[in-house]
């Protein structure tokens, strides 16, 4: 599976039931720099077909939709089988009404990358599309894991892999768990940001995790934030 490419137009598709809704989502994402809708779906059945066709980057996922709503349609894109199917990342950001949405939560546990109100700017939108673009979060440390507590109250135990991770690499694994930019571990780890990439790359290949925003759902299923 290839890494994003930074020069290449950023590929959209739009998931919502409310045909408005996505027209003016779409005029924002279309006149942005570097990005562009490819599709539009209105609900989970049509955005997964729409998706394992088109191959977007990134797809705007509306939580509440008829017929298959955002959080079985997140589960569904992120099954290893539909994963080794595809030749690059795929990120799921999802849109809510509600701030802190038990059901955005879930998505995140399934693989979505973070979430946004629907009335957000259009500048943080785009800001956000590029964000999980790079395999990052779109939510606040702190939000995210009052989420994730909500949704892991009693931990399972740390997997072998875990307990394989050298000594560096689970101080990184400790503070990329805790929102920490590259920049930030670096300096708490005394290394530049290329070895901290590094780190990231070895502990996302060790857990075969996807993404950082995974290894922040690892930590706290298995009650590892902090320690």
């Amino acid at each position: 599976m290839t890494s994003p490419d930074s020069g290449a137009e950023i590929s959209v598709l739009l998931v919502d039931d409310q045909e408005l809704f996505r027209a003016g989502v779409a005029v924002i994402i279309d006149a942005q720099d570097g990005m562009g809708v490819v599709g539009q779906a209105s609900d989970g059945l049509e955005a997964i077909a729409q998706i394992d066709d088109l191959e977007p980057d990134v797809v705007l996922m509306d939580i509440r939709m008829p017929e298959m709503d955002g959080v079985e349609a997140t589960r569904q894109l992120f099954t290893p089988d539909r994963i080794a199917r595809r030749t690059k990342p795929l990120r799921v950001l999802v849109l809510t009404t509600f701030n802190l949405d038990d059901r955005a939560a879930t998505a995140i546990r399934y693989g979505a990358s973070g979430f946004l109100l629907k009335d957000t700017t259009p500048a943080l939108l785009a800001d956000a599309i590029r964000t999980v673009h790079t395999g990052n979060a779109v939510l606040a440390p702190t939000d995210l894991s009052a989420l994730l507590d909500q949704q892991f109250t009693v931990a399972v135990p740390a997997p072998p892999a875990y307990l394989a991770l050298t000594g560096k690499e689970r101080e990184v694994f400790d503070a990329v768990a805790r929102g920490l930019s590259n920049a930030e571990i670096g300096g708490l780890v005394f290394a530049s940001e290329s070895t901290v990439k590094t780190h990231v790359g070895a502990i996302l290949r060790k857990l075969a995790l996807r993404d950082r925003v995974q290894i922040v759902v690892f930590a706290h299923e298995h009650g590892l934030v902090g320690r």
